[in-house]
């Protein structure tokens, strides 16, 4: 009996920890829906100000990219000011540099009264210009794979559409590592002409 109310006692708590960390609790990058598709989407996107840092390619944020943009929203900026977590986490890559780059979407409560400068080495403010963008979504993990095959079907929805697009494509992830694969969700995001 005692074994069982263990049990049930801390996946109580692992789903309560997860649910106080999901992405829904996290202001998120705004958006128009235009139209969706299955797992398809046409979006507007607003101006959007990001905190960015370089990332090696492919390394989803296991370079210390993701740390040097914590570190930014941990106080490690001009004000020593906290500024909340948001999603996604934008991340651009090009198979043939050995760089990309990985943002954090800034609150607009901190856009309207005044960004601080970060003060760590490689980290930048950005601006996101607005634009209309071809986006897949998927579950699971946010991996070189993962990427490759939502790339390729974007590619081939954006041409069934008929639509000429960017060159570089955008990967978005909403989920700590923490999260279940089944309930991540990601993003392949390809900005048109």
């Amino acid at each position: 009996m005692t074994f069982w109310i263990t049990t049930v006692a801390i996946g109580a708590l692992l789903f309560v920890g997860w649910k106080l960390t999901a992405r829904g609790n996290y202001e998120t990058a705004a958006y128009q829906l235009l139209d969706s598709e299955g797992p398809f989407e046409l979006r507007d996107y607003p101006e959007i100000m990001l905190v960015t840092t370089d990332m090696a390619t492919a390394s989803n944020g296991n370079d210390g990219s993701f740390g040097r943009l914590f570190q930014y929203i941990s106080g490690s900026n001009e004000r020593g000011q906290k500024v909340k977590m948001t999603t996604p986490v934008f991340m651009e890559s090009d198979p043939t540099e050995p760089t990309g780059t990985m943002g954090f979407v800034i609150p607009q409560k901190v856009v309207e009264s005044s960004i601080p400068n970060p003060t760590g080495s490689r980290v930048e403010i950005e601006k996101r210009t607005a634009g209309r963008y071809a986006v897949m979504r998927f579950n699971g993990r946010l991996n070189e794979r993962s990427q490759t095959d939502s790339e390729a079907k974007l590619i081939e929805w954006i041409k069934l559409q008929g639509w000429e697009r960017e060159e570089k494509t955008e990967f978005a992830g909403y989920d700590p590592p923490w999260t279940p694969r089944i309930f991540r969700r990601n993003e392949t995001l390809i900005r048109l002409k």
